[in-house]
């Protein structure tokens, strides 16, 4: 199952596109989908959060709680819109190429991949543009 949830005016459009390719996703590194929960938030909420539950007292653009139970992916993924406009604008990317870009992070985390290394980002980066090339497809 794949909930969205918003706790500021955001709107996902097309949940049912997304939730479609949330699930290839889940599907292409081999995995079973359990609960996955998408939370959308400001960068007030977000920061929050880091800073109750990781002692980061940083802004970011996603938190993921992974929950996951051994090849079933369960978490919570929260996502600040406000940084994902600021990341889309930094990059010069469309907003929803961005947004697509931090939901298949969250993603990828539950799936067991870090991005604390240069190695373990590299890695994630490909993994990302593999996931965002999936909703392409799927469309």
């Amino acid at each position: 199952m794949i909930n969205f949830y918003s706790e500021n005016d955001f709107e996902l459009e097309d949940e049912k596109s997304f939730d479609k390719w949330i699930r290839e996703v889940v599907t292409s590194e081999k995995k079973d989908l359990g609960e996955i929960n998408y939370i959308f938030c400001d960068d007030h909420y977000l920061y929050k959060i880091n800073l109750k539950f990781l002692e980061h007292d940083t802004y970011t653009d996603i938190i993921s709680f992974d929950n996951s139970e051994g090849n079933e992916l369960n978490g919570d993924i929260f996502i600040s819109t406000d940084r994902v406009l600021e990341n889309a604008k930094e990059y010069n990317v469309d907003f929803s190429e961005e947004l697509k870009r931090v939901m298949s992070h969250g993603i990828l985390h539950l799936c067991g991949y870090g991005d604390k290394s240069e190695s373990e980002t590299k890695e994630m980066r490909q993994k990302e543009d593999e996931k965002i090339a999936l909703f392409h497809v799927e469309q």
